[in-house]
């Protein structure tokens, strides 16, 4: 599992940004050819984003290239002039206004045309498909059945909240007038059981309003406590908040690696399918619950501290 807790948006027509962005702390860079970078300015964006992808220290982040959709004329060059630029520094690309499994399938058998070509390893290119449409959450389980090299489901706020004619000009608040509840919370459950169903991260969209951080904490939150992966950043002072929300607290690692450790234990040596652990039982279901919260530590590069605990016992 890669870490996604924080993913930062880098237009590819800025080459001051794309080298900034080298030295920030966030989990996953993708650089942009759809919606930050003009008509005009999308293949000089092209180079830009190769020689970044070519020359660039991006160790420990995952490197994505988000293309035009589908509907446009840019999407086939996007895809051909990144991958044979810069297909061995490339993890993934990303697929905005996904709507049903052919677009998914049209990428993955172009990509593997590439690989092929070039010599590359067929398959190890992943795919990022954005859901920003109402036909696209309709279809999102076929969407994300499309193909094995799908890593990643992402919501997209701006046009999702255009397709359905939501009521507002504010990405990621409640739309005025909606009171009750959260006007957000089906569609993001919706993604989410859709990706875990196919065992892919879910990851939410952007908070437009960069210097509103409580407001982009406040929605990140939400997202996590839902158990989305992480959350788009389009400012360098968003990715420690996203970060810190998208990462277990430390007691809460240190007590899941305690859970894994003692039903370890108790499985293989006392040969039993519950202990105690302190005033807590524990079984095969705790063991579920700490390895998602430890995975995502680890994804992390949390590491466990040293306190001491009860030892577990027999129930």
């Amino acid at each position: 599992m890669r870490s996604r807790r924080s993913c930062l948006a880098v237009p590819g027509s800025n080459p001051r940004f794309l080298e900034k962005a080298q030295g920030l702390p966030a989990d996953e860079v993708f650089f942009d050819l759809e919606d930050s970078v003009a008509p005009q300015a999308k293949e000089g964006a092209r180079k830009n984003i190769v020689q970044a992808l070519r020359t660039g220290d991006w160790t420990g982040r995952t490197r994505v290239v988000r293309v035009n959709d589908l509907s446009t004329a840019w999407t086939y060059r996007d895809v051909i002039e990144v991958v044979e630029g810069a297909g061995d520094a490339l993890d993934c690309l990303m697929l905005p206004k996904a709507e049903d499994a052919g677009h998914v399938a049209w990428l993955d058998t172009l990509l593997t045309q590439i690989e092929k070509a070039v010599g590359l390893p067929v398959g190890r290119i992943g795919i990022e498909a954005q859901i920003e449409s109402a036909r696209g959450l309709v279809n999102v389980d076929a969407i994300a059945a499309a193909s094995p090299r799908l890593e990643a489901l992402v919501f997209g706020p701006a046009d999702f909240m255009a397709s359905i004619n939501m009521r507002t000009l504010v990405v990621g608040r409640q739309p005025p007038g909606y009171t009750e509840g959260d006007a957000y919370h089906y569609i993001l459950m919706r993604i989410l059981m859709a990706a875990r169903m196919h065992d892919l991260q879910a990851i939410d969209g952007p908070y437009l309003q960069i210097k509103d951080l409580d407001g982009f904490t406040m929605v990140a939150r939400r997202a996590a406590a839902l158990g989305f992966d992480g959350k788009w950043v389009l400012h360098p002072t968003q990715i420690e908040a996203a970060n810190e929300v998208f990462s277990p607290a430390q007691e809460d690692f240190d007590h899941a690696e305690r859970i894994l450790e003692a039903y370890e234990h108790a499985t293989t040596v006392d040969r039993r399918g519950a202990v105690m652990l302190g005033d807590e039982m524990i079984d095969e279901a705790s063991r579920k619950m700490a390895l998602v919260v430890a995975a995502k530590g680890r994804a992390a590069g949390m590491s466990r501290t040293k306190h001491p605990e009860p030892p577990a016992q027999n129930a």
